[in-house]
């Protein structure tokens, strides 16, 4: 158990760990200190210099997001020094900064904008020294406007330090020094995952999604077009938030009448190929469990963690699972399946996806998957583009009258939803596998032990016929690292992995955390997002993917069974190796089964 020391911050008394540096200290005791470069999800830069306070007995202010606290301390975080002291460094933040805010997409959600306008700093009254750099759009996926970057270092210490992919890094020293990607190529010749968890914890708006909203409005408005939309597990518990209401609110119903009014021929839901994931997922894992295979099965539902392994692991491409992700089994159906049952020509067919992740920008693109024949996945919006579009439409979103989504493939169970979670995947999958092994349901579905955000989590299901199932459950790419170095070791070593399943999700907390999600989220608003996707699982009707009744219909009108030559050809996928300098691919590593 950690010593307490006694401090006072504001003339208040406080009993704390002497763990705790000072800001962590004021923060649990509701004590707010400016800051602009930390945040309580990562380890601090201390670059800015906005947090310092005085300290009795120092002759110069200390920088509180990392300086312990200590037995007697008396600290002082409000006086007319610290004012100006802070007002002079935003002010020389914002004279070398693009001050555009009412069309930069961070528009209200700047740190830099709130912190300026609470300090009083008027932009128009400073000097600019901004030179003007090229915006790296390379990416599919990710826009870096240096312009707008202040340095601050939490997206190196995220994409670094949590992610472990070491796609940005701080190039030349003193004045000069900036964030950049290796030798200055861009994000697209870079190791970069498209994860985007640098776009949420970027404080101003450097870092961002790239937007296909006028694309999308533009097949939307085209009466030649029919456009067919699906929803991530992670939107419907996301919406709520920037709309006024509790945090972790499930809105499903309220999505899909957001949609509608906007405009989509389609609101069907990606919760539906969820389940359809597992039925494919599930049969692989169940057929491998069989052979006896001393290789495990590694999901392959986040394109992060997929662009990961293929980057660092390719040696264990074979390991991962061959189905597609939920977003592009429901692109290639949607041209193939959906247009075959409504008689609608395929080429007029626009799928669009909404997404909490931007790395299903760069998924949509891949060359691979166009298994229907054409694009899969033609456009994919992040929860912050759909919030976007929301309020172009004018939708009064809190109010709005909910509505169904449309039949044939929008119907989902617990275990659909549960997907947006980090362990949802793992827990859905066991609920299915156990019936596909002993032809037996699973009584005891709510699997806690793969729930939380643990950054590793391990389970023994007991299933009778097999033995213990042992399944491992990672999220962040740092704890990805953990559990492939111990497969590769296991193989290398003993000739097996020490699990026999396991899923890996590249955003801490899962889906719910995605990079695409509303900026400003941090881990405990992951946790009740994840919280809320549970709830609705517990409520559903049904709660295994096996017992979904469009599941099991488009089983039986198309595609045979799970595994079929059929379901290889649309909802199976191979994998690449790729270059560990600049993520471009070098081989072909695994193959589609016939």
């Amino acid at each position: 158990m950690a010593k307490t020391v006694n401090v006072w911050i504001d003339g208040v008394h406080l009993e704390v760990p002497d763990s705790m540096t000072i800001i962590e200290a004021a923060d649990k005791q509701g004590i707010n200190i400016p800051r602009l470069c930390y945040h309580p999800d990562l380890p601090p830069t201390a670059n800015c210099g906005v947090c310092v306070v005085e300290i009795t007995g120092n002759p110069v202010p200390k920088r509180a997001c990392c300086t312990p606290v200590a037995e007697g301390m008396k600290i002082t975080t409000n006086t007319n020094k610290l004012r100006a002291y802070r007002k002079t460094l935003v002010e020389m933040i914002l004279s070398n900064h693009e001050v555009v805010c009412p069309t930069c997409a961070a528009n209200n959600k700047c740190e830099l904008q709130s912190l300026a306008n609470n300090l009083g700093v008027d932009p128009d009254a400073l000097p600019s020294i901004l030179q003007k750099k090229k915006v790296d759009d390379s990416s599919f996926s990710i826009i870096r406007d240096v312009n707008k970057c202040i340095a601050c270092g939490r997206c190196v210490t995220v994409c670094n330090e949590v992610q472990t992919v070491y796609a940005l890094t701080f190039s030349d020293r003193g004045i000069d020094a900036h964030i950049d990607t290796a030798f200055g190529l861009g994000m697209a010749n870079s190791p970069c995952v498209n994860c985007g968890q640098c776009t949420v914890y970027c404080p101003t708006g450097a870092l961002r999604e790239k937007s296909e909203i006028d694309a999308v409005w533009e097949a939307i408005l085209d009466p030649d077009k029919h456009v067919i939309v699906q929803e991530a597990p992670a939107i419907r518990v996301s919406l709520a938030e920037e709309f006024g209401m509790e945090l972790g609110t499930v809105t499903a119903k309220k999505m899909y009448a957001a949609l509608r009014k906007i405009g989509f021929d389609s609101i069907m839901d990606t919760n539906f190929t969820a389940d359809l994931t597992i039925m494919e997922e599930g049969t692989e894992c169940v057929a491998k469990l069989k052979s006896g295979s001393k290789r495990p099965l590694i999901t392959s539902c986040s394109p992060g963690w997929i662009k990961f392994m293929e980057t660092y692991y390719p040696d264990l491409a074979d390991c991962v699972s061959t189905a597609k992700s939920p977003m592009s089994m429901f692109g290639a159906l949607s041209k193939t399946y959906y247009a075959q049952e409504q008689k609608i020509d395929p080429a007029k067919i626009v799928s669009v996806a909404i997404m909490p992740c931007t790395a299903k920008k760069f998924e949509a693109r891949r060359p691979e998957l166009k298994d229907s024949g054409f694009q899969d996945t033609d456009y994919v919006l992040t929860t912050r583009e759909f919030i976007r579009m929301i309020k172009e439409a004018g939708i009064d979103f809190k109010h709005v009258k909910e509505e169904e989504a449309d039949a044939g493939m929008s119907f989902y169970t617990g275990a659909g939803t549960i997907f947006g979670a980090t362990g949802g995947v793992m827990e859905a999958a066991i609920r299915s596998a156990y019936t596909l092994v002993t032809g037996q349901e699973l009584e005891a579905i709510d699997i806690q032990a793969v729930r939380g955000l643990e950054g590793v989590k391990e389970a023994t299901i007991p299933v009778p016929g097999f033995g213990d199932l042992k399944v491992a459950v990672a999220h962040g790419l740092s704890n990805a690292r953990i559990v492939m170095d111990k497969i590769r070791e296991g193989l290398a070593t003993k000739g097996e992995s020490p699990w026999h399943f396991v899923e890996i999700m590249a955003c801490p907390g899962g889906c719910v955390g995605g990079g695409g999600q509303p900026y400003g989220n941090n881990m405990a608003m992951r946790a009740r997002r994840g919280q809320g996707l549970y709830q609705e699982d517990k409520n559903l009707p049904i709660r295994k993917s096996h017992h979904n009744p469009e599941v099991k219909r488009i089983y039986e009108r198309f595609i045979g069974e799970p595994n079929s030559p059929l379901a290889h050809k649309l909802l199976h996928t191979h994998y690449f190796k790729r270059s560990v300098s600049n993520g471009q691919v070098v081989e072909e590593v695994t193959h589609k089964h016939h």
